[in-house]
């Protein structure tokens, strides 16, 4: 058992209201949120939009323990809502914008919301849904005119609280209930990887206990640009993405698009940010696309890669073109949400890229641990340590390999799982410890080293425990490989891989449907042949099939594991 001694901040705030009031007070003409390539607001604005929309929700009937739903892309509008809601000691339910129709229905039915903060892209989601909903906001000011709703765009909404309130507003006469740490905060539905969604319950206390120590983990000061990528909606993002930087007066610049490598380019040229966090996806593609065609394509770099000094000084020159990729001043990057592929972590240490793993579950508010920034005892291939206030266990380790399920306790923790006792109770031990579900251990460094879910783990009949994300990330090595899937099938070994179409289009341009058919089978064969020899010959793939179509994935790009099974595997 672990904890971090890492210094804690002081002056904690209990309450997001506290926290956003703290900053407020702080920094209030500095620049606080807002798109990408757009004027921001400042700390003091976006204070002043949290009140008169709290006090209008208030108006419209919106109260203490009420269920409010965010179903949108990532916006200030979309923060400025969530505030509001909390303002009012009401409980805010973001819902992840890549949910189906089904699921987007079965929350709000759940959850009893009558109000909903939405965009265009989602409102085709609640036309059919038999939920009554009294009110629906678009954030992004859309127009509903096809009549199948009554709606009201933020501007008008917006406008409306002003002309109401904002005279008591400037004479500080808006007054709200007292807000509890214990309170809840959010309710958010994981979209985990192993089964059926859970509504995870997180009080004011856990967010805000996570949201400090994540801010002693990763140095920023007042002024730094946070250029946001992933969906707010997920609480990866929302503590170490949105309140980490109002603790600390930076300014967040919402991308508003899929973070593709060109994208980022185009706005990392211009916003030039200080920090950001991605998933592993987002940098394995920049290496696959962007990195290794630069060593592949010549011969004199691929031949000084050979040896372990030319490999280090080809993959530092590298990491200066790729930190001006990214704007050029990036003081570290985030990376998290699923495991980095060894390799391109490899390169980032030997590129000196400043990035920073961390591990973490929406039942922790998220982060477990990770960094701290600029450590040198932090391993390769670990998550970090503990971040401060968090203390991680092994339970029933290996004796050999020390590996078991990670335990967690802390104030991040959350309250439990909304109206399922059952599953709350399943979820801890008897003396008050998070069970995971993912396997690791600790080393020697109190470094936590993840070796991927317990129910993904592979039990062969000679009683060999494989771990598939091990295999995988060999094969993701690839750049046929956009990514892979191992499962057992009948006490074999079999991988199932979704390629690189791009690439196969390049390879095979001009010819015939059978020889792109023959290019993909021998090249899938050779990945085979050549990742079964790193592997112990109780681990090796009997084949490798072809998948024509992505993977269903989390808002963190984790496969959906439980969805594929031998079954469901091709051929």
């Amino acid at each position: 058992m672990t904890e971090s001694n890492l210094p804690a901040v002081q002056h904690q705030a209990g309450t997001l209201n506290q926290l956003i009031d703290k900053s407020s007070e702080r920094f209030g003409d500095h620049a606080a949120i807002g798109m990408a390539l757009e004027k921001p607001l400042t700390y003091a604005e976006f204070h002043d939009r949290i009140f008169l929309l709290a006090a209008h929700l208030r108006d419209c009937g919106v109260g203490q323990g009420d269920r409010v739903a965010l179903l949108a892309e990532n916006s200030h509008n979309w923060c400025a809502a969530y505030m509001a809601i909390v303002r009012l000691g009401a409980v805010a339910v973001p819902i992840l914008p890549d949910l189906p129709e089904a699921d987007v229905h079965h929350i709000l039915t759940e959850m009893e919301c009558d109000c909903i903060f939405l965009t265009q892209r989602q409102i085709d989601k609640i036309y059919d849904i038999k939920k009554k909903l009294t009110t629906v906001v678009t954030l992004d000011d859309y127009v509903e005119d096809a009549g199948l709703l009554k709606v009201q765009t933020f501007s008008e909404y917006l406008a409306a609280a002003a002309t109401r309130f904002s005279q008591d507003l400037a004479r500080g006469q808006l007054q709200f209930p007292e807000v509890g740490s214990d309170d809840p905060a959010s309710i958010l539905y994981t979209s985990g990887t192993s089964g059926f969604s859970k509504a995870v319950m997180l009080s004011h206390a856990n967010l805000c206990a996570n949201a400090y120590a994540t801010a002693s983990v990763i140095v920023l000061t007042p002024g730094s640009v946070f250029l946001s990528v992933l969906p707010v909606a997920h609480t990866y993002e929302f503590t170490v993405g949105f309140l980490m930087p109002l603790i600390k007066g930076a300014r967040i610049a919402y991308a508003g698009k899929a973070p593709t490598p060109a994208v980022l380019q185009k706005l990392c040229a211009v916003e030039r940010p200080h920090v950001m966090l991605v998933v592993p996806l987002v940098m394995e593609k920049i290496y696959k696309k962007r990195v290794l065609p630069i060593i592949e394509k010549n011969r004199m770099l691929s031949m000084l890669c050979r040896f372990a000094i030319g490999r280090r000084l080809t993959h530092r020159k590298i990491g200066k073109k790729l930190e001006q990729f990214f704007g050029g001043r990036l003081a570290v990057m985030g990376i998290g949400g699923a495991a980095l592929n060894p390799e391109v972590e490899s390169f980032l240490r030997e590129a000196g890229f400043p990035f920073l793993i961390g591990y973490g579950m929406t039942e922790s508010a998220p982060l477990i641990s990770g960094g701290p920034k600029g450590d040198n005892t932090i391993r390769p291939g670990s998550a970090g340590r503990p971040v401060p206030g968090v203390q991680v266990r092994i339970n029933d380790p290996d004796a050999e390999t020390g590996i078991g399920e990670i335990q967690v306790k802390g104030p991040n923790v959350m309250q439990g799982y909304w109206n399922d006792p059952e599953a709350t109770i399943a979820t801890f031990t008897d003396d008050g410890w998070l069970k995971t579900g993912d396997l690791g251990f600790l080393d020697d460094l109190e470094n936590l080293h993840i070796r991927g879910r317990s129910k993904s783990v592979i039990v062969l009949a000679n009683g060999e425990n494989v771990y598939p994300e091990v295999i995988e990330h060999k094969l993701n090595r690839y750049p046929l490989v956009t990514e892979s899937l191992v499962v057992e099938n009948r006490g074999m070994l079999e991988a199932w891989i979704y390629p690189d179409y791009e690439l196969v289009d390049e390879e095979t341009a001009r010819q015939s449907r059978q020889q792109r058919h023959v290019y993909i089978t021998s090249q899938l064969e050779l990945i085979r042949t050549e990742v079964n020899e790193q592997l112990p010959s109780t681990s090796r793939l009997s084949r490798i099939l072809e998948r024509r179509e992505p993977f269903i994935k989390t808002a963190t790009h984790k496969i959906k594991r439980y969805l594929y099974t031998a079954e469901t595997m091709p051929g």
